[in-house]
């Protein structure tokens, strides 16, 4: 199967690696063009169009970072609806709102074509080694199909549902991360204002019931200084404001999540939409004088976990 991949940013340039390392047919597109010269200096092709990549390709993924980027690549000029057929396959990596995912796949299933929503989650360190788990919403058939990608694609795979499930999933388990660097910075900070050293503070949240995956990865980035994990404040809020706009449509009086919303509005408004997201502790750092540094800690992440074979993640109870 020919391989097309849209969006070589932070996330899709990792994955769309994953896949030229591991042998397949890749042909790429990116609107920066001397960054898509790097994966042809891998082995890939390049496209002129979204359109060309579809008439040559038998799946196209595209990973981009707004509803309004997928939409101008689906249906605009050149774009892949207007090759979209039979046999040929849309797979949506970008977070994404459940309503438009669905609204495309309509489109692409009106072509005769068949489409699925694969966002990932686990950080761009896990993106580059193949070792990120994958949500994959889309009928069982089109699973089937996509298993062997998206186990080059990623280690964890989840079958979610219909078109629709994997995004609200996602869109939930970055609201949860969002929560957990809030609590971690004010943690930090507050340690610190009490005197506590913050390399032993960190240690004591790894080993603790306090402890959680973004308090051991953008902790140790935060404690560094570069605060680097290839986020950006814009794209949580794009994220916590569709998890928010989802428990709204469902009427559910959330408390937590619109001080969220407020926090990152306030953390773009200070420092702008494309500061590196970790850096919302600079709120705190700005109002105490305090720095929330330590020594020894790497300024970004690194998966130290051998890139192995993905599996499809069961749920429990099901054979």
């Amino acid at each position: 199967m020919k391989v097309g991949f849209i969006g070589l940013g932070n996330v899709g340039g990792k994955l769309a690696g994953s896949l030229i390392r591991n042998g397949k047919d890749v042909t790429v597109r990116d609107l920066d063009r001397e960054l898509a010269q790097t994966f042809v200096d891998q082995g890939a092709r390049f496209a002129e169009s979204p359109r060309e990549m579809m008439e040559t390709c038998d799946l196209v993924i595209t990973c981009l970072p707004s509803p309004a980027a997928c939409s101008a690549v689906m249906e605009g000029e050149d774009g892949i609806l207007e090759a979209m057929g039979p046999g040929k396959i849309w797979a949506e990596m970008s977070t994404t709102d459940e309503g438009e995912v669905k609204r495309l796949a309509a489109l692409v299933e009106a072509k005769g074509g068949e489409a699925i929503e694969c966002p990932v989650s686990g950080g761009c360190h896990r993106a580059a080694t193949g070792n990120i788990s994958i949500f994959a919403g889309c009928k069982r058939e089109t699973f089937e199909k996509m298993l062997p990608f998206l186990t080059v694609l990623g280690r964890r795979v989840l079958h979610t549902g219909e078109i629709g499930t994997a995004s609200m999933l996602k869109v939930m388990t970055n609201y949860l991360a969002t929560a957990n660097l809030i609590t971690v910075a004010e943690a930090l900070t507050t340690m610190k204002a009490a005197g506590m050293d913050l390399a032993t503070t960190y240690e004591a949240i790894a080993i603790s019931s306090g402890t959680s995956f973004v308090a051991e990865t953008e902790g140790q980035v935060i404690l560094n200084g570069s605060r680097d994990i290839s986020f950006t404040m814009d794209l949580v809020k794009k994220d916590i404001g569709l998890f928010q706009a989802l428990a709204d449509k469902h009427n559910i009086p959330l408390e937590i999540s619109p001080l969220m919303v407020e926090i990152f509005d306030d953390g773009i408004e200070k420092y702008g939409p494309r500061e590196l997201s970790p850096n919302i502790i600079k709120r705190l750092e700005d109002r105490t004088g305090l720095e929330i540094l330590a020594a020894g800690f790497p300024p970004e992440m690194l998966d130290d976990e051998p890139e192995e074979p993905g599996y499809e993640v069961v749920p429990r109870g099901r054979t």
